[in-house]
């Protein structure tokens, strides 16, 4: 039953996704849901105007539903980390929503007033955060530990209190990273499907080698909770994604929005912290991070010096005023993702091994 779950899971999701997102897109132009585009972007991205946004509520509900679906089909139980994934990504895609919501409605272009946003990102996190300490099992484990974790915990236990603050800015960091990374048609969409599938082989792999399997109880062996769940969750991701990718892909048809952005970044750090991946997310998610600093260093060096390093930022954009097609700009940009997360998945292996 182990990979049946995976399997309806990754298939459930990409069914819904493939097929809802053409009748989420029909439903938002109806209501005149349009992408409003800032003028201080590239100009070849005014043509985009009026496209249908907020297109993340296709792919989590696809996800939610999957999950759910391969419950009842295979008749297992749910666990408390694969719901509090859920309650992350969701959670996050309502702040979000919100977000999206004003800036069609009300036509202004930054959305949600940023202490507003940030309000909302910090409830859902928090309480995120300390949920993922409660709910022991037989082992005494909870959903997340409050060691930091590379590939498996390492180091002293953080207090409670620092704990949540480590996990707010993995949540923040990553779906911040993540909105960030969504200014290209199918970029941010693409590189989440390649490191949701790196988390389902890495969750599988954990699954195989716990600590709560006798055959394999050892060194080496792994203290978490519930990895087959987690496999089951990114699975849903990551067939939820790749339906969206679909309509998403340039010239996209509809686009995430922060809805999607933020829902995706939530759903990386939970999937990180229940893991026990924390540190290893930042090269899972390579470029999420490459493009997230060449904000930080554009915005730096334009304060300290009043000189720009990049034509534009984020990354993606510099690369387009370049010359370089959204399209080229996108399928290299996927490339590099694609061997941060071979390589994260790489170091992943090599812990285990080195630790036999």
């Amino acid at each position: 039953m182990t990979m049946k779950q995976i399997l309806f899971s990754g298939v459930i999701g990409l069914f819904l996704s493939l097929v809802g997102t053409p009748l989420l897109i029909k439903l938002l132009a109806r209501r005149g849901y349009g992408q409003f585009i800032r003028d201080d972007g590239p100009r070849n991205h005014h043509s985009k105007r009026g496209t249908p946004t907020m297109g993340g509520i296709a792919f989590i509900l696809a996800t939610v539903l999957a999950y759910v679906l391969t419950k009842l089909i295979t008749g297992e139980q749910p666990s408390f980390s694969g719901v509090l994934v859920l309650f992350l990504f969701a959670g996050m895609g309502l702040v979000g929503f919100l977000d999206d919501y004003i800036k069609i409605v009300k036509q202004r272009s930054l959305g949600l007033r940023a202490k507003a946003k940030m309000a909302g990102q910090l409830i859902v996190g928090i309480a995120f955060a300390l949920l993922a300490l409660s709910f022991e099992d037989a082992r005494q484990l909870t959903p997340a530990s409050t060691k930091l974790s590379f590939t498996q915990d390492f180091g002293w236990a953080l207090p409670p209190v620092l704990f949540v603050v480590w996990a707010l800015f993995m949540i923040l960091a990553m779906s911040n990273g993540v909105n960030l990374t969504d200014g290209l048609d199918g970029l941010a969409t693409g590189a989440s499907v390649m490191v949701f599938g790196a988390y389902v082989f890495i969750c599988v792999w954990e699954y195989q080698e716990s600590c709560a399997h006798i055959a394999t109880a050892g060194p080496g062996c792994y203290e978490v909770r519930d990895p087959l769940d987690l496999a089951v969750v990114a699975a849903a991701l990551m067939g939820a994604c790749f339906g969206f990718l679909w309509w998403n892909t340039s010239p996209a048809k509809i686009f995430m929005g922060d809805t999607g952005s933020l829902a995706l970044g939530g759903a990386l750090a939970g999937l990180a912290i229940c893991s026990r991946t924390e540190l290893l997310l930042a090269i899972l998610g390579g470029l999420f991070v490459l493009i997230t600093m060449s904000v930080v260093i554009q915005v730096g060096s334009f304060r300290l010096t009043g000189k720009r390093v990049f034509k534009m930022a984020p990354l993606q954009h510099h690369f387009e005023l370049k010359g370089w097609s959204e399209v080229l700009v996108v399928v290299r940009f996927w490339i590099i993702q694609g061997m941060c997360a071979i390589v994260g998945v790489g170091i992943f292996y090599a812990g285990w091994a080195a630790s036999k």
